[in-house]
């Protein structure tokens, strides 16, 4: 046999994967196998694979159960990481840990995006001494994560499992895709739970797809299928620059998806009555360009990229239709960690405000809603992208704050001509002022008192008295927001901020 021939033999025995009654369970289940994942997220024949015959000589361990290699989307490099579930239920050994850090030092050095597609259970116990511990061991992949967070994009997409501490990988990613009964994440199984604390679980309930997405919020996004998760992630880096150092992609610009109201006709006049934010959404966005966030997580706020007029915004909106828009410790948290996530990537930000405020009494007060406030303002007030905040109907108490208020310096706040912005609204001032006066008046004439104060309260947080004295820097009538929006985004995306000298800020966390 010459020496070709041989080589050509050993990469077609890797290329296989595992043996084929684990592939056969894989389709059972609709996962794809680990190079086909590859093949559907990159551009064709843009992969070059580095480390293919890591643990060649084993032959029930091609390429040590990961592939790892640069590719492109979209013409543009990324890193790739992909677990091989075919090969000891993707577990990691000594040589594993040592593929993953070496791709991400590559991504590091070519400062291009690092895809981590994970379908892994997991350290291999019989390999910890040498992938554990040590200097060049697994904790080491966490460690590279957390120093290139902020500084590439770095993207999980869970087609499986990722358990123990194999967990913290999507935990410190940017975004985490996850399909819908297969994902899981969990730092103990439900067998190794029942017999730790003797809790019986379901691994659904304990770490699945479902329950990440829309009850912890480690997960960031439910799709139904792989190929679905490949083209979220492809979208989703779209908005995105390869680094820190450069200005997020533009394309060409698109109109909204109108649905033919006038956004005055979205918008009820009324602030207490429920309107979907979605809606005035789509008026202001290019057609086709949303991708939500956390859309299952904390529904009281919306958080997703889009683009206007081409640029990519992330938008940060109240959503009055669930809770009545009022922020939680979920939504709290929600927005920090979006408003980071656009912030280190220079997107610039949009701020949909129609907040009554944070929420009140015992249980969350026990959860740490003044703490988790503090971190949303904290990222609020870190951001130094372009950033607008428009109030959209009412602006309360903290509410104001969290949602980037004049006092958080935002390029330019705008209000609609129905906004408010006030410590609190008529109904709840009206009361914590005037309680004792309207108790001292005859129950006849108790109504017409509270509504004679409501009014007179409405008078002094007019709009336009908020715009005589420079609280708003323009109100701007529903038709002509976007293209207000639109210049506006032009005109700030030329504006410099020097960075902070300091190390970093001490986070209410």
């Amino acid at each position: 046999m010459s020496f070709d021939q041989k080589l050509l033999e050993k990469i077609a025995q890797v290329e296989k994967g595992g043996a084929e009654k684990y592939h056969a369970k894989n389709r059972e289940t609709g996962k794809l196998f680990a190079r086909e994942r590859i093949r559907l997220l990159v551009d064709e024949g843009s992969f070059v694979e580095d480390a293919k015959l890591a643990n060649n000589l084993d032959p029930e361990l091609p390429s040590d159960g990961v592939i790892i290699g640069v590719g492109k989307v979209a013409g543009r490099p990324v890193a790739i990481m992909a677990n091989d579930s075919t090969v000891k239920a993707g577990s990691w050994g000594a040589r594993t840990v040592e593929k993953i850090l070496r791709i991400q030092e590559t991504a590091k050095q070519l400062r291009c995006p690092l895809l981590y597609l994970v379908d892994s259970a997991g350290a291999r116990i019989t390999d910890q001494v040498e992938m554990f511990p040590g200097r060049r061991g697994a904790g080491r992949i966490f460690y590279n994560e957390v120093h290139m967070s902020g500084e590439v994009p770095q993207v999980c997409l869970l087609f499986g499992p990722s358990a123990a501490g194999g967990a913290y990988i999507p935990a410190f990613c940017d975004i985490v895709i996850m399909v819908d009964g297969n994902a899981s994440m969990y730092l103990g199984s439900p067998r190794m739970a029942e017999m730790v604390i003797g809790e019986k679980v379901t691994l659904e309930e304990m770490g699945g797809a479902k329950m990440h997405c829309s009850v912890s919020g480690v997960g960031d996004m439910l799709v139904k299928t792989e190929q679905e998760a490949i083209e979220a992630a492809k979208k989703y880096i779209s908005f995105f620059p390869e680094n820190f150092t450069q200005a997020p992609p533009r394309t060409d610009p698109m109109p909204p998806k109108s649905s033919g109201k006038r956004v005055d006709e979205i918008i009820p006049a009324d602030q207490n009555k429920p309107f979907d934010m979605y809606a005035l959404i789509n008026e202001l966005i290019d057609e086709g360009s949303w991708f939500e966030v956390k859309k299952l997580f904390a529904q009281e706020l919306i958080t997703g990229l889009a683009r206007i007029g081409g640029r990519p915004v992330g938008i940060v909106a109240n959503q009055p239709k669930y809770k009545g828009g009022v922020l939680f410790v979920d939504s709290a948290d929600k927005a920090a960690r979006f408003i980071w996530l656009c912030d280190a990537f220079n997107i610039p930000l949009l701020y949909l405000a129609d907040v009554p405020g944070f929420m009140i009494g015992t249980k969350v007060e026990r959860a740490g809603i003044i703490r988790a406030g503090a971190k949303m303002i904290s990222a609020v007030s870190e951001a130094s992208v372009p950033k607008i905040c428009v109030v959209v109907r009412k602006a309360y108490g903290a509410g104001l704050y969290a949602m980037s208020g004049p006092g958080f310096a935002p390029d330019a706040t705008l209000a609609l001509p129905q906004a408010m912005i006030a410590v609190m609204g008529p109904e709840a001032a009206v009361n914590a002022v005037y309680f004792n006066k309207i108790q001292e008046k005859p129950e006849a004439e108790r109504a017409a008192y509270v509504q004679q104060l409501r009014d007179e309260y409405r008078q002094d947080v007019d709009i336009y008295k908020l715009a005589s004295e420079l609280v708003v820097d323009e109100i701007v009538p529903g038709d002509r927001l976007r293209q207000e929006l639109l210049q506006r985004y032009e005109l700030y995306s030329r504006r410099f901020q020097p960075r902070e000298t300091k190390k970093h800020g001490v986070y209410p966390v």
